[in-house]
């Protein structure tokens, strides 16, 4: 039993480590709670589910009108700014790549194309969800305090969920699994699903820390994270750092969304409580550094996983109950800091 519960709460702490660095990069870099994270894997599950049964997925709709609306924003400020020039640019990138990817969703919906091409249809319309909901919601405020960015973060979660059942109804869908195999290892029957799961995560980790390291957008990302200030004097804008912190946690939204989809029915809601639980992982890591923040939300899985077995109509109290001594920890041991304004 306890090898059971450990395969289980590993699987499930994968999925929680992935969101746990999306959340922990977006803070990081702009200082945002992501409470919407959630969404980001609640959209991509349904929409996985839509297309399997020849349905055109209710994204579609959030992805162009989001677009557009991020577009009037762009051309409202090029145009105070005397900036026509950017105009072209702002709609390729808010009005034409959106309903690009709107078309060939609607194409390829009631044709039922393998997995996984209904997988990369997927990414292409929830990845650019995250830049668009930066430009809407985060960047006319991004110098704002904290506290204010958290209730932005909450207004948009209430407005995708609020989109979500709209699209979506309120019926849970479930995918199809990549693969039917299963694995015999002793006492354990291992699904194909799970390993794809926990390498997926893995893989994820190392592109994360690959992209960090070694790529010029990686670094920029990283600069701001540690100094804001020091990087926009540098020449690296802040608006690019958010959106491209946004975009890297929409695609770990949207990855995860896909993985998960299989294994468990996801509801229009269902995204909330998943990346609370990354969050609390990322808590545990102390909202600071990457490999405690993946194994905070590993240790989050577990314990969630034995809760089940034990209390389980306790387990998300037991869960989240489990920050309160952390927090008290960092409390006692922390020094604390005024955050400084910003001119």
């Amino acid at each position: 039993i306890v090898l059971w519960l450990v395969q289980d709460g590993v699987t499930n702490g994968a999925i929680y480590a992935l969101l746990a660095l999306a959340l922990l990069l977006v803070f990081a870099v702009t200082r945002v709670i992501f409470v919407p994270q959630g969404e980001f894997i609640a959209f991509a599950a349904l929409s996985l589910g839509l297309l399997q049964t020849g349905q055109l997925p209710g994204t579609v709709y959030v992805l162009v009108g989001g677009g557009l609306l991020a577009a009037a924003f762009d051309i409202a400020l090029a145009v105070r700014e005397k900036a026509t020039a950017r105009v072209p640019r702002i709609l390729l990138v808010y009005v034409l790549v959106p309903v690009v990817i709107a078309a060939i969703t609607w194409w390829a919906a009631p044709r039922k194309l393998d997995m996984w091409a209904q997988v990369l249809i997927v990414l292409g319309l929830v990845v650019p969800l995250g830049p668009i909901l930066y430009r809407i919601a985060y960047q006319p405020l991004a110098n704002a305090s904290v506290l204010v960015l958290f209730i932005i973060s909450m207004a948009a979660h209430y407005t995708l969920t609020g989109l979500g059942l709209v699209f979506f109804g309120g019926e849970g869908l479930r995918s199809n699994a990549f693969s039917d195999a299963h694995f015999k290892v002793g006492v354990l029957d291992i699904t194909a699903q799970s390993v794809w799961v926990v390498s997926a995560s893995v893989i994820g980790m190392i592109a994360l820390w690959l992209f960090f390291e070694r790529t010029l957008y990686g670094k920029a990302l990283r600069a701001t994270a540690i100094n804001r200030v020091g990087a926009r004097l540098v020449g690296i804008p802040t608006e690019l750092s958010g959106s491209l912190s946004f975009l890297v946690a929409a695609l770990i939204g949207a990855v995860s969304g896909v993985l998960i989809a299989p294994i468990a029915t996801i509801y229009y809601d269902t995204g909330l409580m998943i990346g609370l639980k990354g969050f609390v992982g990322a808590i545990l890591g102390g909202m600071a550094s990457y490999p405690l923040a993946a194994a905070g939300a590993v240790a989050v899985g577990l314990l969630e996983s034995f809760s089940s077995f034990w209390a389980s109509a306790l387990k998300e109290s037991i869960v989240f109950t489990f920050i309160i001594p952390v927090l008290v920890w960092r409390s006692l041991t922390s020094r604390h800091q005024v955050e400084d304004e910003e001119e």
